[in-house]
């Protein structure tokens, strides 16, 4: 078991943790960082950026030669972590020995933890594993886009200070992630692109988890309901007295259809499964 421990503190700092952790080869320019590594824990890159302390990304391309653990220490920012799993698999826990969730390839993590314990990640041995993680600190020492990161602190935050949420990836973010990948710009261009488009992400994130995109299903679900609703009505009446009065077959008939055809009886318990 290889444990790895990054300590936070400005990007540049956690590359150089990186660096040291893998003993790679470390490129920097424009605020965006590439490490390339070969060596006996693993092989692979990490790449990331940081755009004016609001928010940065981080894609891994790994494969490591033993199972592993990197474990972040807990941030002063209190970032929420999106996790896209592009291939293989990851686990997430709060501390080394915390419950684990699977992230698998075209699914997603959110988390966030604003207690003192660290957001532990999980790789296995010998399986590549790519994923893009977008950071969004929700303490900040400017007044800009503060009505936005109160939204997302109260929609990912939970009683306990250890939040997190695995679900299927939205095609959207994909095709954004894919977008992110493929800027060939260079320069300032570069820089306010890749923020558009990881601010883009993020903001799709929080529509889907709003109530106001919740919203859009109300029709749907309130179809759906009456017409459960209906249903239940149905099956509290008496089919066979029904069909009887009707004419439509003799007393004894139905009932023996039901059994010899389909192993039903003609009772509630058949009017239940209706239902069912």
């Amino acid at each position: 078991m290889t444990n790895l421990y990054l300590n936070t503190g400005g990007f540049n700092t956690i590359f150089t943790n990186l660096k040291e952790s893998f003993n790679g080869e470390l490129t920097s320019k424009n605020n965006e960082h590439n490490l390339d590594i070969k060596c006996k824990l693993a092989k692979g890159a990490i790449s990331g950026a940081s755009f004016d302390k609001e928010i940065s990304f981080m894609h891994f391309d790994l494969v490591f030669y033993n199972d592993a653990t990197l474990s972040i220490e807990s941030i002063q920012t209190a970032p929420i972590f999106f996790a896209y799993c592009e291939e293989g698999n990851l686990s997430h826990s709060f501390g080394a020995s915390g419950a684990k969730k699977n992230i698998k390839k075209t699914q997603y993590g959110i988390l966030k933890n604003t207690t003192t314990i660290n957001n532990v990640l999980h790789f296995e041995s010998y399986k590549r594993v790519q994923f893009t993680l977008i950071i969004v600190p929700t303490i900040s020492n400017t007044n800009e886009n503060t009505q936005f990161i109160g939204q997302l602190t109260k929609m990912f935050t939970n009683a306990t200070g250890s939040y997190s949420y695995v679900g299927a990836e939205n095609v959207k973010i994909t095709k954004k992630i894919q977008e992110l990948k493929a800027i060939t710009h260079n320069g300032i261009v570069r820089s306010v692109l890749k923020k558009r488009i990881l601010k883009s992400i993020v903001e799709i994130e929080v529509a889907q988890h709003s109530y106001s995109f919740i919203k859009t299903f109300d029709p749907i679900l309130h179809l759906a309901a009456r017409q459960l609703n209906q249903i239940k009505k149905i099956s509290n009446l008496n089919l066979q007295e029904v069909l009887y009065t009707a004419g439509v077959v003799s007393k004894n008939f139905l009932p023996r259809l039901l059994r010899e055809k389909y192993h039903l009886s003609m009772s509630r318990t058949y009017n239940q499964k209706l239902v069912s």
